[in-house]
């Protein structure tokens, strides 16, 4: 107790509490210490900062302004993540990076099925991505996280900090001789608290062979010759050692625990990499997909009607369908493949196939009533869809009575939500009734086919067993009943598999 009343009575002559005592004492010896230091760039008395500071910068400046230019934006290149990546690849790795590349998938898509590419592609993928084991990816993100260090130290403000040494300093200048002046501490705390964050992210004892070649190739030069990165290197191994900046800030802001806050770079890099390859493959498989689709469709279209570029419908349109898509409401989905329905049933169906079964159905006289039935069916089942799909057509139209409700209701979707889930549930309906007429003519269709299929059997074989008057038939028809079977069962044959692209296979069946 009597020791304690002592030291406080001595802290009442000494003028302040222990602790302001012990930093006066720390403040002390931190004055000491920049005395002795090497570098002489702080004087002590007077808290000034000495031109040859300012000069060390300069140089530095000299040296990496350069690079300033070349690694703008450097540090938000996903091209530099790309070369940072490429640059530990080994051959086979990159063999596999070729053949994932838009150009080998395209060339292998000239002789390879999509089915079959898409089984090579999944394997390149999983052995591409496998190739990244814990030591590749740790040397990716290792290399990547240097060179922003680097970026980080190249992009500090120099002639900022400059300028308070010589307002007549110019930037990327340096053809004019500075004349540095000395100046009070407390203007440039703040800049050397920013490079010690830097200055202490840079591990110096790491090879900087692969960062270095990674930053040539993103600009195709060297962003700092190699010598003169080697002696600052050797310069600010010097500085960190001699712990000459810490001690002028703690002397200058009268705060003997400062310590810098490395700002140390982390970021991982390879898995967005990764994903976008693999999103890039999967694009790129599905436009090829979509390519051979479209050839598809556009070769049967023309094998059927002499063109792909058909159009029947009035109102259940493209059209009609940016009305829609500004709103953001999709608008009619089916319209390509009810064009081909209309079409067809316009073009074939009420004409020659329609001509055909007539022949068959009335003139024909059959074994059995179970196979006319059929083909009986089937074909008043697409006569029906086809006055349907005109009157479907036409309701569509803004005095019609589906396409009034439409209009109507787009008028008041701005002010009304309600009225915006009312058109997507009119368009829904809309949208199902045309899949409704497609699939139910393709079912249909195929039936017919099959059937005419046997007939053409029935009339090549002798005895007929299905109709028993072909001669009649025969002479009913214009040409030759065996030539008109054919020629419509190929139509048939080329359109249903023309709406296999408009329909789920599952909702055909009996193919």
């Amino acid at each position: 107790m009597a020791i304690e009343f002592l030291e406080k009575l001595l802290s009442l002559f000494t003028g302040g509490t222990d602790s302001e005592s012990e930093k006066r004492r720390q403040l002390k010896q931190i004055a000491r210490d920049i005395t002795k230091n090497k570098y002489k760039f702080y004087k002590v008395r007077g808290e000034e900062v000495q031109p040859i500071f300012a000069k060390l910068f300069y140089d530095i400046y000299k040296i990496l302004s350069p690079a300033q230019v070349f690694l703008q934006n450097a540090d938000k290149s996903n091209q530099l993540k790309q070369i940072v990546i490429e640059t530990f690849l080994d051959k086979p790795m990159l063999d596999l990076q070729e053949r994932l590349s838009e150009e080998s998938i395209k060339e292998r898509a000239k002789s390879t099925t999509i089915k079959d590419l898409a089984q090579q592609l999944n394997s390149d993928l999983t052995n591409f991505i496998a190739g990244f084991d814990g030591e590749r990816s740790n040397a990716i993100d290792r290399c990547y996280n240097q060179i922003l260090t680097f970026v980080q130290l190249v992009n500090f403000d120099y002639f900022f900090l400059l300028k308070k040494f010589d307002a007549n300093i110019s930037e990327r200048n340096f053809t004019y001789k500075p004349q540095f002046e000395p100046i009070r501490g407390e203007y440039i705390s703040d800049d050397i608290k920013d490079f010690l964050e830097i200055l202490y992210a840079i591990d110096f004892e790491q090879d900087w062979k692969q960062a270095f070649a990674a930053l040539k190739n993103y600009k195709g030069v060297e962003v700092v010759a190699v010598d003169q990165w080697n002696k600052l290197v050797n310069v600010f191994r010097d500085l960190k050692r001699s712990g000459i900046f810490e001690l002028m800030v703690r002397h200058i802001d009268k705060n003997p625990a400062w310590l810098p806050k490395p700002n140390i770079p982390n970021e991982y890099i390879l898995d967005a990499y990764l994903q976008k390859t693999r999103t890039q493959v999967e694009v790129l498989l599905q436009q090829l997909v979509q390519e051979r689709r479209n050839a598809k469709i556009d070769e049967l279209a023309k094998l059927i009607f002499g063109t792909s570029a058909v159009s029947r419908l009035k109102n259940y349109t493209e059209k009609a369908n940016v009305t829609f898509q500004k709103k953001m409401l999709g608008g009619f989905i089916h319209i390509q493949g009810l064009n081909y329905l209309k079409a067809f049933l316009l073009d074939f169906f009420k004409k020659d196939i329609r001509e055909l079964c007539d022949l068959l159905l009335v003139r024909g006289q059959w074994s059995t009533n179970i196979l006319s039935q059929q083909l009986s069916e089937s074909y008043h089942e697409i006569m029906a869809i086809s006055e349907k799909l005109i009157t479907f057509d036409d309701s569509l139209a803004d005095d019609g009575d589906m396409g009034g409700r439409l209009r109507i209701a787009m008028a008041k979707a701005d002010r009304d939500k309600e009225q915006v889930k009312y058109v997507r549930t009119l368009l829904k309906g809309i949208n199902d009734e045309a899949l409704k007429f497609i699939t139910l003519s393709a079912q249909n269709l195929i039936i017919i086919g099959k059937n005419l299929k046997q007939v053409l059997e029935d009339y090549q074989r002798n005895p007929h067993e299905l109709i028993i008057n072909w001669k009649d038939i025969e002479n009913s028809s214009e040409k030759p009943i065996d030539q008109r079977i054919t020629e419509i069962y190929k139509v048939i044959y080329y359109f249903v598999q023309l709406m296999q692209f408009f329909v789920k296979q599952e909702q055909i069946p009996g193919q």
